[in-house]
C-alpha cells in the first residue's frame, strides 16, 4: 500500500487526476491524504467534492478554512464572497451528502505506525502532539453535533482571541483552535497569532516567525504534512516539516508526496493538467 499527500485543491480537479494517474494511484489498496481546502477558488469545486466523495473510503482528509467556509455559507448563504465559487455546491441535488461527509473531517490526522502529523496550516509551538490532538478533538465533535454546529459556523470568524488561553470557553475557545489549525502562518514563539501576513518565510512582522521556525516548538522531531501557505512554494526548509501548497489555484503547480519514501510529484496547473518539468522531486523539506 502507497500513502499519497496532496496540496491544496481548491477545486482543481484535472491536476489531482493528473497526479493520481502519474503515480498508478489505486483505490483499492492506496491511501489518498488530503491537507484541506478542497474546495474555493478553482475551477471545478462542485466536481472535485464529488470526486473525493466517491473514493472517500481510500481517503484520509483533514478540513481547511476554505472548507469550514463553505459550510458555513451553507447555513448562511450570506457568507458568500464575491471571489467564491462555491455557490454550484449549494444549489446541487446532493449538497446534503457532500457536506454531511465534509463535516465529519478532522482538523488533525497523526499516523502513530510513521510518526507522521497531517494538518491544513499548522500546529502552533506551545502545543505538544497530545494537546494538539485533544483541541482539534473539540472542534471536530462540534462540527458532528447538529445541535452545535450552527452556533459554531456563526462564531468562527474574527481574528481574536489571538493566542491561546486554556480557561477560554465556548465559541471563541474554538475559534482560537481553528484559527491555529487552519489559518496559522506566523506567530510568536508562546502561540501569538498573526494573521494578516501571507508572505513569505522571510517576511515575518518583528517578533513573529512562521510556527515551525521555533527553537521551542513541541512537535520538533514529529513529521508534519500541512499545506495553506502558498508562498512557501512548496519549501519549509526544515527538518521533517512537509509544505504542500504550491499555489495550484494560483497559476503555480499541484504536488503530491509519497509519505513513505519522500518522492514529489507536481502537475503544472497553468498547463491544464500537465505534468511540470519537474515532476518527480525528492523532498528536501
Amino acid at each position: 500500500m502507497a500513502v499519497y499527500a496532496v496540496g491544496d485543491l481548491q477545486g482543481c480537479l484535472q491536476p489531482l487526476k493528473c497526479l493520481l494517474e502519474r503515480v498508478r494511484f489505486n483505490p483499492a489498496s492506496d491511501r489518498l491524504w488530503l491537507v484541506g481546502d478542497l474546495v474555493n477558488r478553482g475551477p471545478e469545486s462542485l466536481a472535485t467534492l464529488r470526486f473525493l466523495y466517491q473514493m472517500r473510503d481510500s481517503l484520509v482528509c483533514v478540513l481547511g478554512n476554505h472548507d469550514l467556509h463553505l459550510l458555513a455559507a451553507h447555513h448562511n448563504i450570506e457568507r458568500l464572497k464575491k471571489a467564491d465559487t462555491l455557490r454550484e455546491i449549494l444549489q446541487a441535488p446532493d449538497a446534503k451528502d457532500l457536506l454531511d461527509w465534509l463535516r465529519q473531517q478532522k482538523l488533525m490526522h497523526f499516523d502513530e505506525q510513521r510518526q507522521v502529523a497531517l494538518v491544513h496550516a499548522g500546529i502552533p509551538p506551545q502545543w505538544s502532539l497530545s494537546k494538539a490532538l485533544r483541541h482539534a478533538n473539540e472542534v471536530e465533535e462540534v462540527l458532528r453535533d447538529d445541535n452545535r454546529l450552527k452556533p459554531y459556523l456563526d462564531g468562527m470568524y474574527g481574528n481574536e482571541p489571538s493566542k491561546w488561553d486554556k480557561n477560554l470557553k465556548g465559541v471563541t475557545r474554538l475559534r482560537v483552535i481553528t484559527n491555529y489549525f487552519t489559518r496559522m502562518r506566523f506567530c510568536t514563539a508562546d502561540g501569538k497569532l498573526d494573521l494578516k501576513g501571507k508572505e513569505g518565510a522571510d517576511m515575518a512582522p518583528p517578533g513573529y516567525a512562521p510556527w515551525f521556525q521555533h527553537k521551542q516548538r513541541k512537535t520538533r522531531g514529529l513529521k508534519i504534512i500541512f499545506g495553506h501557505w502558498a508562498a512557501l512554494e512548496g519549501q519549509s526548509n526544515e527538518p521533517g516539516i512537509f509544505a504542500l501548497d504550491t499555489g495550484c489555484v494560483w497559476g503555480g503547480a499541484m504536488t503530491l508526496l509519497n509519505v513513505d519514501t519522500g518522492e514529489r510529484h507536481a502537475c503544472d496547473c497553468s498547463e491544464g493538467g500537465h505534468v511540470a518539468p519537474a515532476a518527480a522531486l525528492r523532498a528536501t523539506s
